[in-house]
């Protein structure tokens, strides 16, 4: 089967990667900052890639989603709908190249956004299996593993990820108030420019 791994720098991503590479194909997907954060996650996510022996990375810099997103939705929020973007970009992503599922590196609890209501905020409606493979693993779990798989040293560093977050995030949320805050952002222009992004990507491969 064909897995689309959404790929950061940092060292939880790779780890799942890794895990669903075992006995799937493996694609990789970095939403990249470098508007924001600059470029070093991206220089990392793409040697993570190579490490992955992904059978292809692709990029997308999402730099003015997230701004929109900063500039015009309740500030708590942020993270929620920032995966939420990721995940419902991703769907239709797999449609258009027959991925058959999507893998994470979310983890239950490991920061404050990262809580039950909140995955399952991110993940409704959403009709493409979406595999968290790292869900209950504590954080030095996962460090061991990353060490073992020998992508830890390339994962080392700051993450850059909240850039834009909020000091203080909900942590926990409904579907119904994700719906509208979707809608202040208007995700489906926003969804529609990351689509055209990837169109451009595909045809360099």
């Amino acid at each position: 089967m064909k897995a689309l791994l959404l790929l950061s720098g940092g060292i939880d991503s790779p780890v799942a990667g890794f895990l669903t590479k075992e006995k799937n194909e493996l694609y990789c997907l970095h939403f990249s900052s470098e508007k924001i954060t600059g470029s070093q996650p991206t220089e990392k996510a793409k040697a993570l890639a190579e490490k992955l022996q992904a059978k292809s990375f692709f990029v997308l810099d999402y730099s003015d989603a997230l701004e929109q997103i900063v500039n015009s939705t309740e500030r708590k929020y942020y993270f929620v709908l920032m995966k939420r973007l990721m995940i419902k970009t991703a769907e239709k992503i797999c449609e258009k190249e027959k991925f058959d599922f999507i893998v994470t590196g979310e983890n239950l609890g490991q920061v404050s956004s990262q809580t039950l209501d909140n995955l399952v905020s991110i993940s409704f409606e959403i009709k493409k299996p979406v595999l968290r493979p790292l869900l209950s693993f504590d954080k030095q779990e996962i460090v061991d593993l990353a060490k073992s798989f020998g992508s830890y040293d390339l994962s080392i560093g700051p993450e850059t990820c909240d850039a834009l977050g909020p000091k203080h995030p909900a942590t926990k949320s409904f579907q119904k108030i994700v719906s509208e805050e979707e809608k202040k952002a208007n995700f489906t222009e926003l969804i529609e420019n990351l689509l055209k992004k990837f169109e451009k990507q595909k045809q360099k491969h």
